[in-house]
């Protein structure tokens, strides 16, 4: 446990470091290339909503790329996380001293079904999404992105389906004329294409069933056997099983076939809704949301709220993510769009923040991001306001950190991420 003296010992170090010499600030141009060396940040006199709750007042200290120690205003101390090399009290000194006074902390967004191309996650990024969970990327696509989340810190990090799987022409095939990619026809071809899935580091495996209700005529789709197969081979192979299936049908098929997760709510709400919200629920089934998708390409967006409520009326636990494309909705923007959506849904405000951070880091399995706690990644933030009391807060961006590196006001400016 960390005392109250023991932190102001540190942070008062840090505020003597600065005095004495010249820091980097917030401001301060960086080089954005890994592997610079540790720099310590501390995150002074903020409220904080960890992921999960909100305590009014509290500091934050980042030791490289890891949240390194909090300090609560009501007197709850957190230890250091595993591995941390200096203790409170021992004359540490601080790089950034940020004054948090007015502004609220949040752990970095998560959006869990976006398409990623070139721009997308530096754009993710000055919007404070830290984290994209991609659900479809051709490969060659797929390996420069996550070279460049490996080799720079000013992009989001990148978690992927890689190739989803579809129907020979089944959708998105409509959408990328001309671009050949693998496909399954029979279950039997289920087995291989997974196995050239993890092949290529697929995160987790997507899969479509949709027999063109997106492209507005009919489409070929996966046939229950082979969905089933897909769901098998990718549970063999260690991978969640995500299903796009958006009419109450193709979501009973995906329920029966065993998936762990819908890639969007439904846009049709007919008799059998309340039955299929009760059927997702007790299957432990997550869905993400993608309302703003929905209101984008103005495909039942009215519904598709309204689906979002039922199902958190039945228990279901829902995701915050947004469809983002190189078109739109907009990477990055567009979950400060969903968090709203979300609310308009019935979602408390502190409820739809989780949605968007611990939530999916949870259901992902990225155990080490989501949460502000010691030990964990330094994937943070920092927003002007109180966005627990007033969403929309979350848009009038002052800091945003990846691993403990902090963009710059003029990076943040340039995404559009800066309200004032």
């Amino acid at each position: 446990m960390i005392s109250r003296r023991d932190f102001s010992l540190a942070a008062a170090s840090a505020l003597g470091a600065a005095a004495m010499g010249p820091t980097a600030s917030a401001d301060s141009p960086r080089h954005h290339r890994k592997g610079r060396g540790r720099t310590v940040t501390v995150i002074r006199n903020v409220r904080l909503f960890d992921g999960e709750r909100t305590t009014p007042r509290a500091s934050v200290l980042i030791d490289g790329d890891r949240i390194a120690g909090l300090y609560s205003g009501h007197g709850h101390g957190y230890g250091y996380g595993r591995g941390h090399r200096h203790g409170y009290g021992h004359a540490d000194t601080a790089d950034v001293v940020v004054d948090g006074s007015g502004k609220t902390l949040l752990p970095g967004l998560i959006d869990a079904h976006t398409h990623v191309d070139d721009g997308s996650l530096a754009q993710a990024l000055r919007f404070g999404v830290t984290t994209e969970l991609d659900m479809f990327c051709l490969p060659q696509t797929l390996a420069a992105q996550r070279e460049l989340a490996a080799e720079r810190d000013d992009v989001a990090d990148i978690r992927s389906a890689g190739l989803l799987a579809t129907a020979p022409g089944g959708h998105p095939s409509q959408l990328v004329p001309g671009v050949e990619f693998d496909t399954v026809a029979h279950p039997g071809e289920a087995e291989g294409f997974v196995a050239d899935r993890v092949a290529e580091g697929a995160d987790y495996l997507k899969i479509v069933i949709d027999g063109g209700v997106q492209a507005g005529t009919p489409l070929p789709k996966l046939s229950p056997d082979t969905v089933a197969a897909l769901v098998h081979a990718g549970r063999a192979a260690g991978l969640r099983t995500i299903a796009h299936a958006i009419t109450l049908r193709d979501v009973d098929v995906a329920l029966d076939a065993g998936v762990d997760g819908l890639a969007h709510v439904y846009c049709d709400t007919g008799p059998q809704a309340a039955r299929i919200a009760r059927r997702i629920a007790a299957r432990g089934v997550f869905v993400v949301s993608t309302l703003a998708y929905f209101e984008t390409v103005d495909l039942g967006a009215g519904n598709a709220v309204r689906a979002a409520r039922d199902l958190r009326r039945a228990g279901v636990r829902l995701l915050a993510g947004t469809d983002a494309t190189p078109a739109r909705p907009a990477h990055g923007s567009a979950m400060h769009r969903e968090l709203v959506l979300l609310t308009d849904a019935g979602f408390g405000n502190e409820e739809a923040l989780a949605a968007a951070t611990s939530v999916p880091a949870r259901r992902f399995g990225l155990t080490d991001r989501g949460r502000i706690a010691p030990g964990l990644r330094a994937d943070l933030l920092l927003v002007h306001g109180d966005p627990t009391t007033d969403i929309t807060a979350t848009r009038s961006i002052a800091g945003v950190w990846r691993g403990g590196v902090g963009l710059t006001a003029r990076e943040i400016g340039r995404g559009g991420g800066r309200r004032t």
